[in-house]
């Protein structure tokens, strides 16, 4: 039974059985048994809050830091509001009189982005053609939201998808599989397009290939980049990986 007194439809023994995926990364989304769940604003920001934590928090500091504004006294007449509606429809929050944390079958979508990063980072291995697909179209995290607590959240996810597929692309190219490599470092330089190791990224990709008047090209493009933009030139790493290729090639 949820709060409301409603049965739910459970494939096994109570919620802890369900299958419940969270997705946060192009904006809030949860789905319970596979059907997706409509919660309020307040019980979605909850919900995100501890996802993202992934860890139990005390009652106080949840309250204080999704009500900043709010006094002591509103913010946790808020926070019991919001554990309410959450609960009624999607029984995903473990709760005790002091603590709050995501219950532990909730699959979380940054999770598994943090889980390939490490994965890519400690395993010479070369991702799957899906994971990296996954990783260019994800989106950001929660990007219509402007909440202060997010703000280092969504940078970190940021850097860990940034890195993750300047590493797909160096791997890949060192498999052999060069379209990929180089869509993997195309869709890094996509997300931040005056990084300077993700467009190394794909020249690196484009130079195991063979192909110098691409690397060269794609050289050329972020020198014209950063000049215009910041006034700057590429790093030394990048002119003198270009300057080594050309003087093997001649």
């Amino acid at each position: 039974m949820n709060a409301r007194g409603e049965a739910l439809e459970s494939p096994a023994f109570g919620p802890r059985a369900a299958t419940a995926q969270l997705a946060l990364l192009g904006g809030f989304e949860l789905r319970l048994y596979g059907k997706p769940v409509t919660l309020p604003h307040g019980a979605q920001r909850l919900i995100s809050f501890l996802a993202l934590r992934r860890r139990a928090l005390m009652r106080l500091f949840v309250a204080g830091s999704l009500w900043t504004d709010a006094t002591e006294s509103q913010a946790n007449s808020s926070l019991r509001s919001a554990l309410w509606r959450a609960r009624a429809d999607a029984p995903v929050i473990d709760a005790t009189s002091t603590h709050l944390s995501l219950a532990p079958w909730v699959e979380v979508d940054v999770a598994g982005s943090a889980a390939l990063l490490k994965r890519l980072l400690d395993d010479a291995t070369p991702p799957e053609a899906e994971e990296v697909l996954a990783l260019s179209e994800a989106g950001d995290l929660l990007p219509d939201w402007y909440d202060d607590w997010l703000i280092v959240e969504r940078e970190r996810e940021r850097q860990r998808r940034l890195h993750s597929l300047e590493a797909a692309c160096l791997r890949l190219a060192g498999a052999r599989r060069y379209a990929e490599a180089i869509e993997a470092g195309l869709a890094a330089v996509a997300v931040e397009p005056l990084r300077d190791s993700a467009h190394c990224a794909v020249i690196r990709a484009h130079l195991a290939e063979g192909n110098l008047v691409e690397a060269s090209r794609q050289y050329v493009q972020f020198r014209d980049m950063l000049r215009e933009h910041l006034g700057t030139v590429p790093s030394p790493q990048m002119h003198g990986l270009l300057r080594q290729a050309h003087a093997t090639a001649g």
